[in-house]
């Protein structure tokens, strides 16, 4: 199967990335790490630019674009490590007043979890009884949900939801990928450059193979739709996403674990999302049922 771009899939990829390079740019990140609220203009401005309305027809007033479309978009998202409760806002367009144009935050349970409960307008599905709950990632305000939480199923909206989930993770993965093999050329230690050693190389060459892997389900998934395949890519692109983001820390040593640099912020939304549904695994018993 041929996964390669078409020219207007690049153009919309590289239109993403230069909007978030714009409006969401190292400065912009770290500023909301510390503000830790939700930015209601940048919420307006991805509405405006149809980030949430991309699979809305035009007759609708969306953009008319594809699955495939969404993947590549929220790639850019979990790049840039956007903050704020994208994917359900995106599930919303069209039942929700306002969430295609951004003018209103929506959430959604998904796994155990509620993100961005008490930044949202509204809340699609029953989050009664939710408990606010430390986050590890300073982006990703948490509400655990009472109760047991059963299997998420990779059908439907929520399957939707899965693969998008997927894709920030992707993105995420490929980010610490490049954030690693550009610090291994430059940095040098005894005489050279840390890229010259053979266990760096070694780390830098299995980030690029999981993140690749990763891109192959994730966009295969998005082509077909198939459930086990949501499930499979939502598994492999948790798992690139986490082990770059410890693998780019090692890369950068002492550095790495600083307060200052960025690894750690894509180590721990990594983390989050891999709480989302289908977590690893409901995945896991997908992939083998299917066998």
């Amino acid at each position: 199967m041929d996964f390669r771009l078409t020219d207007d899939q690049k153009a919309l990829k590289a239109g993403v990335r230069a909007l978030l390079e714009g409006r969401f740019d190292r400065d912009a990140l770290r500023a909301a790490v510390e503000d830790g609220g939700l930015d209601r203009d940048l919420w307006r401005a991805l509405g405006e630019a149809g980030f949430f309305a991309l699979r809305l027809p035009e007759e609708a007033g969306g953009v008319g674009l594809g699955l495939p479309e969404a993947v590549l978009v929220f790639e850019e998202a979990g790049r840039a490590l956007l903050p704020g409760p994208l994917i359900a806002t995106h599930l919303a367009a069209g039942t929700v007043p306002g969430a295609a144009e951004g003018e209103v935050v929506v959430t959604a349970p998904d796994g155990a979890f509620v993100e961005w409960l008490d930044e949202a307008d509204v809340v699609v599905g029953d989050a009664e009884g939710a408990v606010r709950v430390r986050s590890v990632d300073p982006l990703t305000p948490l509400h655990r949900l009472p109760g047991p939480v059963g299997r998420m199923p990779t059908t439907g909206v929520a399957g939707v939801g899965a693969l998008l989930t997927a894709a920030e993770q992707l993105g995420s993965a490929s980010r610490t990928t490049e954030t690693a093999v550009a610090y291994a050329r430059t940095r040098e230690q005894f005489g050279q450059v840390i890229g010259g050693f053979q266990a760096v190389k070694h780390l830098c060459a299995q980030m690029l193979v999981r993140t690749e892997v990763a891109r192959a389900a994730v966009y295969a998934a998005a082509v077909s739709g198939d459930p086990v395949e949501v499930a499979g890519a939502k598994l492999l692109a948790d798992e690139a996403a986490v082990d770059c983001a410890r693998d780019c820390l090692q890369v950068h040593g002492g550095m790495g674990f600083t307060w200052e640099a960025d690894v750690h912020l894509h180590l721990k939304r990594a983390w989050v999302r891999a709480e989302r549904g289908p977590v690893k695994a409901d995945a896991e018993e997908a992939e083998a049922a299917a066998l």
